[in-house]
């Protein structure tokens, strides 16, 4: 692991892109209706949640993921198209499955699993297409 190849400037870029997109699938207008449905969340209760720590959280959380991703593709010979492409996998073949596998567990609906999965798996899409595209 050689973290002096990393470029930080695009794990930033790809950091705040995620949380950015997570801003819009979990808006009111995409699937942040159907996902309050999904959890049972209230619009009151939701009023409750210290928001500003909860938002810190999700991009330290969001950073974690671009900077292991990043770290998995740290290549020259790695562009954008590759870039995407390692972003799907990891976000269907880990990410999306481990919600499926706990949501299993936790007996939540398909709906909730595939809002909460999707959103990953298009998230680290994205992720991994600026991390391969910024050398």
């Amino acid at each position: 692991m050689n973290f002096a190849t990393l470029n930080w400037l695009a794990i930033i870029a790809s950091t705040l892109a995620f949380f950015g997109f997570g801003a819009v699938w979990y808006s009111p207008f995409v699937f942040g209706k159907m996902w309050m449905k999904e959890t049972g969340i209230t619009a009151e209760a939701a009023t409750k949640v210290n928001m500003v720590k909860t938002m810190g959280l999700t991009l330290v959380f969001s950073f974690v993921m671009s900077l292991n991703l990043a770290l998995f593709m740290n290549s020259p010979e790695i562009g954008a198209s590759q870039g995407a492409m390692y972003g799907f996998f990891t976000g269907f073949g880990w990410i999306a499955m481990a919600i499926f596998v706990s949501g299993q567990y936790e007996f939540r609906s398909t709906r909730y699993m595939l809002i909460n999965a999707g959103y990953n798996v298009v998230g680290l899409t994205i992720m991994g297409l600026i991390l391969g595209a910024w050398k």
